[in-house]
This record gives C-alpha cells, sequence and structure tokens, in this order.
C-alpha cells in the first residue's frame, strides 16, 4: 500500500488537475535499508524508520499511514495534534476503542481526514450508487455481498502476522471493505447476527489466533434484508469483492474480478428482452474519463487509489469533509465489534452508535 500511495500521490495531479499538487517528501519504513531503498524506487526526497520524525517534520504537510493497524491511532494522533491532515488505510487502528479515539482527534484538529476504502470507487460501483439513489431499481429489498480471497486456502501456508490477533483476521482485515460498500450502496444497519470461525486452528510455524471465515445476516435501517460473507480461504477466490442488490423494479450485481463491469436488470424492460445485461464501464460512468476516453477500456487497481488520492486532497483543498470521513470509518469499526460479539453470544444485536 505504501507504493501505491506513492504512486497515486505522484501521478494525482496529472490525471485530474488538482489545483494542490503533492511531492513526496518523506517516506518512512521499519527499518533505514528499507526506507532508503523506498525513497529512491517511489521518488521521496528523503526517508527515515522513525514515524515520529515524519510527522513532526515541517516540510511534511500531510500524513497517508499505510502501516499495520495497531499503529494506526498512535499515528493519527500525533499528526491531528500538530493539524496535519490524515488519510488512513483501513481499518481504523486494532479495535473500536482505537476507532472512537482516532475520530475525537481528527474532529478535535479540525483537519482534513478520510479512510483508505478503494473499492467503492471503481466507476461501476459508484455507478451502482448512483443507480440505486436514482431510483432505478425501485425501493431496495435484498442485499448480498462478501469480500472472498484465498491466500490463506492451503492449510500448509506457514503462519504469519495475518493469522494472529483479532485485528488481522478475516473480521478485522477483509469484512470492512464490504461492510463499507453495504453503508454506502444500502445505507446504515441497525441489527445483526454473526459467525467467525478459524478453520485451521494450527499452520506450520504456528497456532491461528483468529478467524478464517466469518458471515453476517443484517437488517438495514431502510427495512433492508443483508447477508455478507468473508473469508480469507475461498480457495479460487482471487479478489471477490461482489454484491447483488435486489429492488422492486430492478437487480444489480458486481463482482470485483470484473471491475469494469456491471450487470443491470429492470423490469420495465419488454418481456422478450428482460434479462440482466452486462454494462461496459466508459466515459459516461463516474471518474472514468481522467484515465480513458474509450469505453470498455477499462480501468484498474492502481487507479482506485489514485481517485482516493483526488478526494483527499479536495478534502483538504476545500476544508470540507469528503466521504469516508474517520465517522464513516467508526461506522464500519461499529459493526465489526457488533459482529465479533455476536458471533460469542450467538444471538441477535443492535447497532449502537455514539455521538
Amino acid at each position: 500500500m505504501g507504493k501505491a500511495h506513492s504512486v497515486a500521490m505522484a501521478s494525482v495531479g496529472a490525471v485530474f488537475d488538482t489545483a494542490l499538487r503533492p511531492r513526496l517528501e518523506m517516506i518512512c519504513a521499519s527499518t533505514p535499508e528499507s526506507a532508503e531503498r523506498y525513497r529512491a524506487a517511489f521518488g521521496f526526497v528523503r526517508a527515515t524508520d522513525d514515524w515520529r520524525v515524519l510527522v513532526q517534520d515541517p516540510q511534511v504537510e500531510a500524513i497517508v499511514i499505510a502501516t499495520p493497524q495497531l499503529t494506526h491511532r498512535e499515528i493519527a494522533e500525533a499528526a491531528f495534534a500538530l493539524g496535519k491532515p490524515v488519510l488512513c488505510e483501513k481499518p481504523m487502528g486494532a479495535d473500536l476503542a482505537d476507532a472512537e479515539a482516532m475520530v475525537a482527534a481528527a474532529e478535535g484538529s479540525g483537519t482534513a481526514n478520510m479512510v483508505g476504502y478503494n473499492y467503492i470507487r471503481t466507476p461501476a460501483s459508484q455507478f451502482a450508487r448512483k443507480l440505486i439513489s436514482d431510483g432505478v431499481i425501485g425501493d431496495v429489498t435484498w442485499f448480498r455481498g462478501e469480500h472472498t480471497e484465498d491466500f490463506l486456502a492451503d492449510p500448509k501456508a506457514p503462519a504469519t502476522w495475518r493469522t494472529d490477533g483479532m485485528a488481522n483476521g478475516t473480521m478485522g482485515d477483509l469484512a470492512p471493505h464490504m461492510i463499507n460498500a453495504a453503508l454506502a450502496l444500502i445505507g446504515p444497519i441497525d441489527s445483526l447476527i454473526a459467525e467467525a470461525e478459524t478453520v485451521h486452528k494450527t499452520r506450520p510455524g504456528g497456532e491461528v489466533t483468529n478467524d478464517d471465515h466469518a458471515q453476517i445476516m443484517c437488517r438495514f435501517a431502510n427495512g433492508t434484508m443483508g447477508h455478507m460473507f468473508f473469508s480469507r480461504i475461498a480457495t479460487g477466490r482471487k479478489m471477490g469483492y461482489a454484491y447483488e442488490i435486489t429492488g422492486t423494479k430492478g437487480a444489480i450485481r458486481f463482482d470485483q474480478e470484473d471491475q469494469n463491469a456491471i450487470w443491470l436488470y429492470k423490469m420495465s424492460d419488454d418481456e422478450a428482452e428482460r434479462g440482466f445485461r452486462k454494462i461496459l464501464t466508459g466515459p459516461a460512468h463516474p471518474d472514468y474519463e481522467p484515465f480513458c476516453q474509450g469505453p470498455g477500456h477499462g480501468t484498474g487497481y492502481q487507479d482506485q487509489i489514485i481517485i482516493e488520492a483526488r478526494d483527499f486532497l479536495d478534502a483538504i483543498h476545500s476544508g470540507q469533509p469528503v466521504w469516508p470521513t474517520f465517522r464513516d470509518g467508526l461506522d464500519v469499526a461499529r459493526i465489526v465489534h457488533t459482529a465479533l460479539a455476536s458471533a460469542q453470544t450467538r444471538s441477535w444485536l443492535n447497532i449502537h452508535p455514539k455521538g
């Protein structure tokens, strides 16, 4: 993610002709050697192995946090104390307490803050949000979402930092992306019941202390029924960020493994031609044309991060919040926290937002 954000900040001005043009001033890594290697590779002016040096440097005016989530809170609080805007990779911190503290620090500072939920920024998913808000598929009655990958499907894959601690498990790592998508597409969640399971309890090198896969059944505030599934052992799935949305007038399907297409069904179509039709993204869809003028040519993963960088710069320049702010990220953290509690009690729980 450090590379992705570096490339995005280096190119965002040319892609979107932004009012602010970032300069890659300083990068931090875990050792002096790796920091210098990244500095030279990514085009930064300076490097350090101490994040405090980076945050406190007067030439550094905005911070991108792309570190393990256990470090997010401390870095963010230090940056906000100095009045520096922060773009933080998801999830916010290691738990709900971290997320709440980060929101307090962000809003207390009055500076721009944003959470890095990049997948929802594809032109296709932005178009899906518009279709729903415009009422094209009517009142939404059902949502099904998943974030499924198979990077730990092999039980012989060794234990790593990803297999240690709930913050690094599937509910802490993959689930936030699809929960964020559900909130963006459908709206707030009122209640849920969840399960989380460790399928491969031991791996070469150690015990597994977090979940391999999990599921949530939920009810949204607008009455929509929903279900979400998350897995890092979903054999055959590489980027299974996918959703299906059913409405009273139509339906939408999307799969990130085919991120430049969206499937739309409209009941208003003639009966003889009624069915899901594949729509290839192009210049008519949100944030596509700055990358390419040809319909169907497509955008990629890095382009999502560039769109994200544009939004962060807009927040800094305008002084106005840009979604998703840290408070939006807190909504996700609260749902993850509630889901983990539900998995322990095996019961429906209400989501209790705080001020």
